[in-house]
């Protein structure tokens, strides 16, 4: 297979559907080998039946932390190495602080934050061993904005924000590059909690992106040359406003 990462391994968690399976899709055309990490095993069966050998999925249930520490070994199972690995799994909540649950808060701090944390960190010594590797992190808009409407998940982003940054600056020395893709309103489920009215506003206006818009992006970010690293990048609806 030719492409721009022929001969490239990588993994992607969240990867079964929206962003995840669009970089995934995007990885592939590229010409990389890919294991897809998510809950849903049906869809999952369903991507590898359609990009053949190049796709292999991998159940694990990332907020189990018992299954989410068998993350690298079960892709060093199937792909021998990594090269790319995108931590793209995350949940959304939004609306009014005084409306979440503590459960909600708990799951979506866990997911956003910690298990972003554990994945990179389990991946770090392979990539540090190798000497070369490229991180790529899910973050969000809402990371550069005070979005009044999701309190909680903006803040998430934040931290995962100042994580990529400071993360970035202790391993580039190792050949390792860190960056993150910080989209707005994707077309994903994702939006599924967004109220129904802004959701309708946001599809009339054309102030929506679709996910395969973050993947080339990410595509593009993998393919810069070793000594270029695309730390952030802010990608937006043309008519979005916030």
């Amino acid at each position: 297979m030719t492409g721009a990462l022929a001969g490239k391994t990588a993994a992607v968690t969240g990867g079964a559907s929206g962003i995840g399976k669009a970089s995934l899709d995007a990885m592939v055309a590229a010409g990389a080998r890919a294991v897809v990490i998510d809950r849903d095993e049906a869809a999952m069966t369903a991507l590898a039946e359609e990009h053949g050998d190049a796709v292999v999925p991998v159940a694990i249930n990332l907020l189990d932390p018992t299954d989410c520490a068998t993350l690298l070994p079960r892709i060093l199972d199937v792909l021998g190495h990594l090269d790319i690995f995108h931590a793209n799994a995350g949940i959304y909540v939004g609306g009014d602080l005084v409306d979440a649950t503590g459960e909600a808060i708990d799951r979506m701090l866990n997911l956003n934050v910690n298990v972003v944390m554990k994945n990179v960190r389990d991946v770090l010594p392979h990539m540090i061993e190798r000497g070369t590797g490229d991180i790529v992190v899910t973050s969000s808009l809402a990371a550069h904005f005070p979005t009044p409407w999701e309190p909680v998940y903006a803040s998430s982003k934040w931290a995962i924000n100042c994580f990529v940054q400071t993360t970035r600056r202790q391993v580039f020395k190792h050949g390792i590059r860190v960056g993150s893709v910080s989209p707005g309103p994707v077309v994903s489920a994702l939006l599924a909690d967004w109220p129904p009215e802004k959701l309708q506003e946001a599809r009339d206006s054309g102030s929506l992106m679709e996910p395969s818009d973050v993947a080339d992006t990410i595509v593009f970010m993998l393919t810069r040359p070793r000594h270029v690293t695309v730390r952030d990048v802010v990608m937006l609806p043309t008519n979005f406003d916030l």
